[in-house]
């Protein structure tokens, strides 16, 4: 199948109640672990590729490996820029063959990030492709974001917002952040703040960063490797469930497939006279899509879709 249209998607999950997964990547492995678990559960995917990932790979060696992945599976798929900073980041993954980008500008003030985001709404118009937008900031450590802090969205401007950009899909700041350390305490979310965003916004999509959950499960088996991932806190996957529940269709995972990933190579690693690349990355790439699968159905409850 084609690549598909991330709106689309996304529209049928904010309908239904369900969420679809943008998963992060950065290599073959990664990629097809995505796919075929799409493939398996028939669910939607995002495959979601930020700039420094875009940058590891090449861009043109990136767009083909997937279009040549998808050509022969019926789950429907979309590429996805992950945070472009940039309105040359979206035009570069537009013109390569990305059926969606995100531009992040909310680290500018409201009128600026109007501006960006429209400027580049306006392009991607021409080509069909789904726009994705940021209002609010998380904090966190993740590939090429670094914020210190966080704030909330605030839902009347969310509001004008859209109204001014005519954005696709609007990512929102309710308690999450980047990489693997989302809470000092017990893990929260504003799940009132996104009921009000959402009663204003009907119709457009809610997206979800740093969803990641960091579960216990793959912290143990990292250390019993050998790694060390001291206070480490993740999003509850009911909190997950919830802001499903009540208005996010995209969510976003990274740092949990990480974390899966190394674990599968580690864990193959212990043998010390393993030293066959295809042996370790296909371990690893069985140990994601162990955690794929269990995100789609129990947390996104996208399978069948």
């Amino acid at each position: 199948m084609p690549l598909q249209n991330t709106k689309i998607m996304l529209i049928n999950a904010y309908k239904q109640g369900y969420g679809v997964g943008a998963f992060n990547f950065s290599n073959l492995e990664q990629m097809q672990a995505i796919i075929e678990v799409a493939s398996e559960q028939n669910s939607p995917v995002i495959l979601a590729a930020s700039t420094s990932a875009i940058k590891y790979m090449n861009l043109k060696t990136l767009v083909a490996m997937v279009k040549e992945a998808t050509k022969t599976i019926s789950a429907p798929v979309s590429l996805h820029l992950d945070h472009g900073a940039t309105y040359e980041d979206c035009k570069a993954c537009i013109d390569a063959g990305f059926t969606s980008v995100m531009i992040d500008a909310s680290h500018l003030n409201f009128d600026d990030n109007v501006k960006l985001t429209k400027q580049v709404v306006d392009y991607a118009k021409q080509f069909n492709v789904t726009v994705e937008a940021e209002l609010g900031k998380l904090a966190g450590v993740e590939d090429e974001i670094n914020h210190a802090h966080s704030h909330y969205t605030n839902p009347q401007e969310a509001k004008l917002f859209v109204e001014k950009t005519k954005v696709d899909s609007l990512a929102i700041s309710i308690g999450t952040s980047h990489g693997a350390y989302k809470f000092s305490g017990e893990p929260t979310l504003q799940i009132d703040l996104l009921k009000q965003i959402k009663a204003l916004l009907p119709n457009t999509p809610l997206v979800l960063h740093g969803a990641s959950s960091i579960p216990e499960t793959l912290q143990q088996e990292f250390i019993k490797c050998g790694g060390e991932l001291i206070g480490a806190k993740g999003v509850s996957e009911h909190l997950i469930k919830e802001a499903i529940q009540n208005g996010i269709a995209k969510v976003n995972v990274d740092s949990d497939l990480r974390l899966a990933f190394t674990v599968g190579v580690k864990q193959t690693l212990q043998n010390k006279t393993e030293f066959n690349p295809r042996t370790y990355l296909l371990a690893a790439k069985n140990k994601m899509k162990e955690l794929l699968t269990y995100k789609i159905q129990n947390i996104f409850n996208s399978n069948q879709k």
